[in-house]
C-alpha cells in the first residue's frame, strides 16, 4: 500500500485524498469494492460511499453492478425505514454539497415527512435511534419486572425527538416538508417546541427566575449560534392562535432578549403573544429588563408593546363595548371577554411594578390607559395599583395625609 511506502529520505509516503466526499472511510469502502473485498452497506456509510462512487465516476459504464448501481439500490431499502432514513440524512450533513447534488437529501426529507404525516395507528414505521432510545427504557416496578411502554409510533409526535437531532438547515428543511405534507399545526408546534427547549438553555427546566435570570452567562461561541436558532425557530412557527402557549411565547421573548435577537424576532413574538396575552399569568409578564439603560426593575415597554397588539386586534371589542350603557357590565354574561381579562391582568401587573421607584408617572398612565374602561367591571384593581404607586413614589403625600389627621 502507499502509506507502507518508504521515500529514499526514510519517510513514509502518505496520500491524502481531500477531495473525496466522505473521506478515508468512504474511499477505503469504494477500494475494497474495486477489488472485489465484501463491504458492509448500512444506514450510515451508504450515503458518504454513494458520494465517493460519483466522485470517483463509478458507473455502469465501466462494469455493470457499479458501486452507483450498488448503493443506489441498498439506499432505496434504507428509505423505507424510518430509523435509517434518520441515520441516512444525519450522514448527509458531512457529504454536503454533494449529497444535494445527488438529491439524496431531498429523497431523505421527502420520506420522512410521508411517514410523519401518515397515519400512525395504520403504519408500522420504526421509531428512529433518539426516540427509540427513550421510548425502549422500560419502567421498574416493585417487582422489579421491567416492562416495556407503549410505541412511541403509536403517538402523533413520535417523529420530533429524532428530528430535533438534525442540523438546523435541514430541520427547517424537514419542518416545511410536514407542513406542505399537511402536518397538524399543533404537532409541527410541538416539535419546535422540543427542539427549542433541547438548544436553548434559557428554556430547558428550572424555575422560571433560575431560567432567565439577568446577567445569566452565554458563552460567546455559542451565543451567535444559539441566536440563529432562536430567530428561525419563531419564522416556523405556526401562525394559528392558540397552538403556542401564551407562557411558552413569553420565555421565548425573554429568550430573545437575552440573545440579542433581531428586532423583527422580538417584534413577531410581542405580536403573538398580544393576539393571545388573555391566557398570561402575572409571572410571565414580569419581564426583567436587560440593557446599559435600564431605568426599572420589568420591561414595562415590552409589555405596553404587546397590549397595544392586543387593542388593534380587538377594536371591535372596544367599539362595541363603548356603546353599553354607563352602568352596565360587558361581563354580564358567566364567562369573562378577552378584553376584561387582560383589564384584570393589566391591573394586577400595574399594582406589582408600581412599587418600583423607578416607574415614571407617565409609563404608569400610559399602563392603566391601554385597555378600555369599559372592560374593568370593578374599579378595585386598579385603585389599588395607585394606591401602590402613590405610597412609593410621593411618599410625602401619605405623611402630609397623617399630620392632617393625627395633628
Amino acid at each position: 500500500m502507499i502509506s507502507e511506502f518508504r521515500s529514499e529520505d526514510g519517510k513514509a509516503c502518505v496520500l491524502h485524498l481531500h477531495d473525496i466526499p466522505g473521506g478515508a472511510k468512504a474511499f477505503e469502502l469504494a477500494a475494497k469494492f474495486c477489488y472485489d473485498i465484501r463491504i458492509e452497506l448500512n444506514a450510515t456509510n451508504v450515503v458518504p460511499v454513494r458520494c465517493a462512487a460519483e466522485h470517483l465516476l463509478m458507473t455502469e459504464d465501466y462494469v455493470g453492478g457499479n458501486l452507483i448501481t450498488r448503493t443506489d439500490n441498498f439506499l432505496g431499502e434504507v428509505l423505507g425505514s424510518w430509523k435509517d432514513t434518520i441515520k441516512a440524512l444525519e450522514a448527509c450533513e458531512s457529504v454536503l454539497p454533494h449529497a444535494e447534488d445527488l438529491h439524496i437529501v431531498s429523497r431523505c426529507i421527502n420520506s420522512l415527512a410521508s411517514k410523519a404525516c401518515s397515519d400512525p395507528s395504520l403504519s408500522a414505521w420504526p421509531v428512529g435511534g433518539h426516540a427509540a432510545t427513550k421510548s425502549s427504557q422500560g419502567s421498574a416496578p416493585w417487582n422489579g419486572i421491567v416492562t416495556r411502554e407503549a410505541p412511541t409510533s403509536a403517538l402523533a409526535d413520535w417523529w420530533y425527538i429524532d428530528a430535533s437531532f438534525l442540523g438546523l438547515p435541514l430541520f427547517k428543511r424537514l419542518i416545511l416538508a410536514m407542513e406542505a405534507k399537511g402536518m397538524k399545526p399543533e404537532n409541527v408546534a410541538e416539535a419546535l417546541i422540543y427542539s427549542a427547549k433541547r438548544s436553548l438553555p434559557g428554556l430547558s427546566g428550572g424555575s422560571t427566575a433560575a431560567r432567565m435570570t439577568p446577567g445569566i452567562s452565554i458563552s460567546a461561541a455559542s451565543e451567535s449560534e444559539q441566536r440563529v436558532f432562536l430567530e428561525e425557530i419563531v419564522d416556523l412557527l405556526p401562525m394559528n392562535k392558540g397552538v403556542i402557549s401564551t407562557r411558552f411565547l413569553l420565555r421565548l421573548l425573554r429568550t430573545a432578549m437575552i440573545l440579542r435577537a433581531s428586532p423583527s424576532c422580538r417584534e413577531n413574538l410581542e405580536r403573538r403573544t398580544g393576539a393571545q396575552v388573555e391566557e398570561a399569568a402575572l409571572e410571565d409578564l414580569l419581564i426583567p429588563s436587560l440593557g446599559p439603560s435600564v431605568e426599572t426593575l420589568y420591561d414595562v415597554d415590552c409589555v405596553q408593546r404587546i397590549l397595544v397588539h392586543f387593542m388593534q386586534l380587538n377594536q371591535s371589542a372596544v367599539t362595541s363595548s363603548a356603546i353599553v350603557d354607563e352602568g352596565q357590565s360587558i361581563t354580564s354574561s358567566s364567562s369573562p371577554t378577552p378584553m376584561a381579562m387582560v383589564a384584570r391582568l393589566v391591573d394586577v401587573y400595574l399594582a406589582e411594578v408600581a412599587a418600583d421607584v423607578n416607574l415614571k408617572l407617565h409609563k404608569f398612565l400610559s399602563l392603566a390607559s391601554a385597555v378600555s374602561d369599559y372592560a374593568r367591571p370593578l374599579d378595585d384593581g386598579i385603585y389599588r395599583a395607585i394606591d401602590v404607586y402613590l405610597k412609593v413614589t410621593f411618599p410625602f403625600l401619605i405623611m402630609f395625609s397623617l399630620c392632617r389627621q393625627f395633628c
